[in-house]
């Protein structure tokens, strides 16, 4: 019998079935913008019906990098191989890229960044006769019987690649049948060249501002990159702006979206959405069967010994709901339940059945109503043994928990051969918080410490500030791959997480620094009112909490200090100045 610490086999990961491989094809598409009555506009062609998935998509001019192109970089100025690769991140080749995209341009649209007869000295403006002479070379580079290095040869041309700005890389989902490395680019439209679709590839085309293209996205068809791309180009005023935004020295993310399915149907997932992360842990075939949405009582599986099931308890406080992991598996197949969540009897049957095998372990991260209350339940319906540490305060707390073993941090429980939980004591949200760190696989179940896409409330007198951050900080030392939060999907890049968080609080107490300076004496109230301006008015209890707890660790660090309901510096602190970094969270 196989030893399951070393066995994989004993903790399967969730998606086993392979997709063939699909390798992307290189592709180039340039963004054409000019400077309108009404402001920045950009041309957008309509694809031919019939095509593929694209049909009837309102797109840049662009398409695949052939190998012809690569014979064009002779007749290219403005930028050479060296440098253009340099710009792209390559080796070599990414001159081909340009050319690409200016003979996409030209093939779909017309337009010509070049010069030669019939191109002014400027390079942009094409006279009738040389519009005509050149008309055929259109068709001929489209059905690929010329590459676009011989209409340079035979028509005296010079293409100006330099006129091309590097914009963005997209990459196609994994498992498409088709897929793309694209690289965008920004360019300005030739003056005095007049944009005329193909009528083979392209059956329409306008010049429009992008808010309007982005507000017609109802009825013009947007692929994601397109639809992207037009969000970022709408924030500039003109070409130039944008141009120069474009040009100036900055790092190029490659974009892949990732298909999932949910509440709106299949769609792409943006890096920047909630589930991004672990769609690519959970689904690395790109499958696209998996959830961009966290749905209530419902299993996810997010690796062999690890399995969510989340609450229907969402609220503005819970984000979606809170999160129950069940951790375990292995030869053994035993489970453990951390945070079983409220007393719900829905949530409860879900555990149970999402369970694969006996749950003989329950732990907390806390006693807050949204995260204990069904221990009571899980443990009659189980005799599982309940691991926490008791809250030191009544307030906002659950009553009914008591642990069967109490714990302080620095523990070690193995939970199956395989398969170890560590409890590290992180007071802050509250005194008697823990997170557990999954050895294995490097994955920290979180509570209420870090949370998605919010900060949390510190409430005192059991919430303490100046323990919070002490104790995300002790936390930066930890070897980590993966959050698992309360509320929300798994987090990549834990410590920059933290860090995040971090400098969050930092930048809310340079602020109360700054209204004590200009208000203090002050109440809490009038402190509010400054502090958290960038809140709703509708929020400000909740913030108020924060406040104080900012308030507190000020006085504890011996920077402020209260007397008869109204807060000021103490003297000698005038100075007192933390960085203000980006803001982070929304009320807090």
């Amino acid at each position: 019998m196989s030893d399951p610490t070393t066995d994989a086999s004993a903790f399967p990961p969730p998606s086993p079935v392979a997709v063939p491989e699909r390798p992307p094809r290189p592709a180039a598409t340039i963004v054409v913008v000019r400077d309108g009555a009404a402001g920045l506009e950009v041309l957008l062609s309509r694809r031919a019906d019939g095509i593929d998935h694209t049909s009837g998509a309102w797109v840049f001019p662009g398409g695949i990098v052939d190998a012809c192109d690569r014979d064009a970089h002779s007749a290219c100025f403005g930028i050479d191989d060296a440098e253009a690769s340099a710009r792209l991140g390559l080796a070599a080749g990414g001159l081909d890229f340009y050319v690409a995209a200016i003979r996409e341009c030209f093939e779909e649209s017309g337009l010509l960044f070049g010069r030669g007869p019939g191109l002014e000295a400027s390079g942009d403006a094409l006279d009738g006769a040389a519009a005509a002479r050149l008309a055929p070379w259109r068709g001929a580079m489209h059905r690929r019987d010329h590459g676009i290095d011989e209409l340079c040869a035979k028509e005296g041309i010079r293409l100006d690649a330099g006129a091309l700005t590097y914009l963005s890389h997209w990459l196609t989902p994994l498992a498409r049948a088709k897929r793309y490395d694209t690289r965008f680019f920004i360019a300005a439209a030739p003056v005095s060249q007049v944009a005329l679709f193909d009528g083979t590839e392209m059956v329409e085309q306008l010049w429009i501002g992008p808010a309007e293209a982005l507000a017609r996205s109802k009825t013009l068809k947007l692929l994601t990159p397109t639809h992207k791309t037009l969000e970022l180009i709408s924030t500039f005023a003109d070409v130039a702006a944008l141009k120069a935004w474009a040009a100036q020295p900055r790092s190029v993310p490659l974009t892949m979206p990732r298909v999932a399915v949910g509440s709106q149907g299949p769609r792409p997932v943006m890096p920047d959405e909630p589930a991004y992360a672990e769609l690519g842990r959970i689904d690395p075939a790109g499958h696209g069967n998996e959830s961009y949405d966290i749905v209530t009582d419902r299993p996810v599986r997010l690796s062999g010994r690890v399995i969510r099931v989340t609450a229907g308890n969402g609220s503005m406080m819970t984000g979606p709901g809170t999160n129950t992991y069940l951790v375990g598996g292995g030869g053994g197949n035993e489970w453990a339940a951390i945070d079983p969540g409220p007393a719900l009897d829905a949530h409860v049957e879900a555990i149970l059945a999402a369970a694969p095998g006996p749950i003989t372990r329950i732990f907390a991260t806390h006693t807050h109503h949204d995260h204990s209350p069904a221990t009571v339940a899980l443990k009659a319906r189980t005799g599982a043994v309940v691991h926490g540490l008791a809250a030191r305060h009544r307030e906002w707390q659950d009553g009914t928990f008591a642990p069967d073993v109490t714990l302080h941090g620095g523990e070690r429980i193995e939970l199956v051969p395989g398969t170890t939980l560590a409890a590290i004591h992180t007071p802050g949200h509250a005194s008697n918080h823990l997170c557990y760190l999954l050895e294995e696989e490097k994955l920290l179940f979180t509570g209420d410490h870090v949370m998605q896409m919010s900060t949390v409330v510190i409430n005192p007198p059991d919430g303490d500030m100046r323990a919070y951050v002490e104790s995300l900080r002790s936390l930066l030392g930890l070897d980590l791959d993966w959050l698992a939060p309360g509320h929300g999907f798994l987090m990549p890049e834990p410590r920059q997480a933290m860090e995040k968080i971090i400098a969050h609080r930092l930048g809310r107490e340079a602020k109360v620094l700054a209204a004590l300076r200009t208000l203090a004496p002050a109440t809490t109230s009038a402190l509010l009112e400054r502090v958290y301006a960038d809140v709703p008015a509708r929020l400000h209890p909740m913030a108020m909490r924060s406040l104080t707890a900012h308030l507190l660790k000020l006085r504890d660090d011996g920077v402020a200090a209260e007397h008869e309901g109204e807060w000021a510096l103490r003297p000698g602190k005038l100075e007192v100045t933390p960085p203000v970094p980006p803001e982070y969270g929304r009320l807090d």
